[in-house]
């Protein structure tokens, strides 16, 4: 219909669904939590279009109250919407993880303000703890819970190598300040530009309402021009020192942009990131090889080839950029034990038709070391069905594997060696096998998503 010919409550509807639409698309990614500013802000906006949508007045004409109750439906929708992705029980996860990571911090950062580098080993690991747990959140491709989880790694993620950058990455000088005025100037600035660190740390973590972003920008801005106006008189030395500090700031400033990086899309949508695609890509020929080892009844002549194929997708694995993204590292990680489950599949299926072509040795065997063989012999029927299962965890044949295997352990348990040295490695090796096919029935079946 010819917008000059319509209604005026019409029309005004149409401008209402215009701003309300506009809205909705910061309703779609907001990945923040209902205590929030910019929550806050969208509710506000929203209900603000119910009590415009209210206000028209529709003269009792059914198809004003048709498009006016349309308009309040959508709009409630939204406010709905935005409600749920507050109070979605992973984003609460998310954010419970964050707030054990601030408790980290903030038992630690003291030192950082005093300028020092000392860290327990139990924060690094309990940081690195945070990121994997993170790492295994289930977003199910909702784009709020993407954004989320993809912030918060960010944050947290940004601490880690800020402390390594500490911790481990020691500057090859500082000078003597006797070496030249211009070093103890420079040595100053070091000592500042720790303690920034420390400032950073508590501003990223939320642990910090003394400082602010904006002031800590400045201050490194004002570290980097009391540098640059060094007269370092052609000392080669001084310059490389005076080069590494300035690195070092530059650095932190990048850290200072994350928030801006984290809203980026392409950033926390990882289907369409090229590391996440090329993983894609050689998860897709492992599973080609991978039907032609299951599908083929004589499959001992393809052994060397698959086995070669194998280990170059392994290799193709490793050349994957990570982009120093926790979900990128976690999703090679998986895909290298995929391969190379299949390479030992490869290898215990090769090494029992070996065996079985050597019937005087095997006879001659200690009874301890035959009853490994015969486990290994299980395993290896197990370990095929499990690379062909492709169910969940509560399906009868996922329990149906996991009680075969945990039987397998406890036969293997059950073998005495009685001092046989090579019992004992055949043993050790076969239940490293069954704990690493049970690890991989559970890693397929955890839902895991990028």
């Amino acid at each position: 219909m010819d917008m000059g010919n319509q209604h005026p409550s019409i029309k005004r509807l149409h401008e209402i669904q215009k701003e309300v639409k506009e809205i909705e698309q910061q309703v779609a990614v907001f990945s923040g939590l209902s205590t929030d500013r910019d929550y806050k802000k969208l509710e506000r906006s929203l209900t603000k279009q119910l009590f415009e949508i209210d206000s028209v007045d529709t003269e009792g004409k059914g198809d004003i109250q048709q498009a006016r109750k349309r308009a309040a439906q959508e709009t409630e929708r939204l406010l709905k919407e935005l409600e749920q992705n507050a109070n979605h029980p992973r984003r609460l996860e998310i954010e419970a993880l964050f707030k054990e990571a601030q408790s980290l911090v903030e038992r630690e950062i003291t030192p950082f303000y005093k300028g020092g580098n000392c860290i327990s080993d139990e924060f690094e690991e309990g940081i690195q703890d945070i990121v994997l747990r993170l790492t295994q959140v289930k977003t199910g491709g909702k784009v709020s819970l993407r954004k989320a989880r993809y912030r918060t790694l960010t944050k947290v993620c940004a601490v880690q190598e800020i402390i390594e950058s500490c911790v481990k990455q020691q500057l090859s000088l500082p000078l003597s300040n006797d070496a030249h005025p211009s070093v103890s100037k420079i040595n100053s600035v070091m000592c500042d530009v720790n303690k920034a660190k420390g400032t950073l740390i508590a501003l990223l973590m939320g642990v910090s309402s003394n400082d602010t972003c904006k002031h800590l920008a400045c201050v490194l801005t004002g570290l980097i021009a009391d540098l640059d106006a060094l007269d370092v008189c052609g000392r080669t030395e001084i310059r490389n020192y005076r080069k590494e500090v300035v690195e070092e700031i530059n650095k932190l400033q990048k850290y200072l942009d994350l928030e801006e990086a984290a809203n980026s899309t392409h950033a926390y949508d990882l289907a369409q990131n090229q590391s996440i695609l090329k993983i894609e890509e050689i998860r897709k020929k492992m599973k080609e090889v991978n039907s032609l080892l299951l599908k083929t009844e004589n499959a001992s002549d393809l052994y060397l080839g698959s086995k070669a194929e194998l280990q170059g997708l392994i290799a193709q694995l490793d050349e994957v950029s990570l982009g120093k993204n926790p979900c990128i590292r976690e999703a090679r990680r998986r895909a290298v034990i995929e391969v190379q489950t299949l390479i030992t599949y490869v290898d215990l299926k090769e090494a029992l038709e070996k065996r079985q072509m050597y019937p005087e040795q095997t006879a001659a065997e200690h009874q301890s070391h035959k009853a490994v063989w015969t486990v290994l012999g299980n395993l290896s029927q197990i370990q095929q069905e499990v690379i062909s299962f492709d169910g969940n965890r509560t399906d009868k044949n996922y329990m149906r594997l996991e009680e075969l295997l945990t039987k397998q352990l406890l036969a293997l348990d059950a073998v005495d060696p009685q001092g046989d040295e090579r019992c004992k490695a055949a043993r050790k090796q076969a239940v490293k096998l069954a704990q690493n096919i049970l690890y991989y029935l559970d890693m397929k079946t955890d839902e895991w998503e990028y």
